[in-house]
């Protein structure tokens, strides 16, 4: 990489402003084919990238049956399966590595002629749609004492509860009378002096 090479890259960054081309939008993981012609057609054709980072990057050089000559470790990324239709194929597009600026370019009598440009960049992915369940109001339910369907049988068990001790109560009071009118009855009465003494003298 000598002073030609160093020109050719400044070269490249200046056609990036100037130079409209296609362009290829792809999303991750996508096998992208990009296409360049040269102006002039000549025994080897060279392949450059200027990423959106402003790199410039050699990815490699191939002749004109689209065998590669000069490869990179970027070779690795890249396929020339239909290079001899001017085709190089990324294997694998990565947004953040692979977008920027593709060219082609072919040395023409020391003049270096370019193909048509193609930008390549990242599809923005949608924003994922927050869904939200509706939240359900929670109603309390009123404590019922007694089932609808026991009501009549629930009524009478509670009108035995209360008169049975009543019942109860009035039986003992009942008792209680009759033992102390027997008592009462049984018990031998006193006369007063004054009848005893009048009872004698009858006697």
């Amino acid at each position: 990489m000598g002073q030609k090479w160093i020109q050719i890259l400044v070269i490249l960054v200046f056609y990036q402003q100037m130079a409209s081309g296609a362009e290829i939008k792809a999303k991750e993981g996508d096998k992208v084919e990009i296409k360049c012609v040269p102006a002039q057609m000549s025994s080897m054709v060279m392949w450059f990238r200027v990423l959106d980072s402003s790199n410039m990057e050699y990815i490699g050089s191939f002749d004109i049956k689209g065998n590669l000559k000069i490869g990179t470790s970027l070779s690795k990324i890249f396929s020339n399966e239909k290079m001899i239709s001017n085709i190089l194929t990324l294997k694998s597009f990565s947004k953040s590595k692979d977008s920027g600026l593709y060219i082609c370019a072919t040395l023409v009598k020391n003049i270096l002629e370019f193909g048509e440009p193609t930008q390549l960049s990242g599809v923005t992915a949608p924003p994922k749609a927050i869904t939200t369940k509706p939240t359900v109001p929670t109603t309390t339910t009123a404590c019922v004492c007694n089932n609808h369907k026991q009501g009549g049988k629930s009524d009478m068990f509670c009108s035995l509860i209360i008169l049975g001790p009543l019942a109860g109560g009035c039986g003992l009071l009942v008792l209680l009378l009759i033992i102390t009118t027997l008592y009462c009855n049984r018990r031998p009465r006193t006369m007063p002096p004054g009848k005893q003494l009048m009872t004698n003298r009858h006697v």
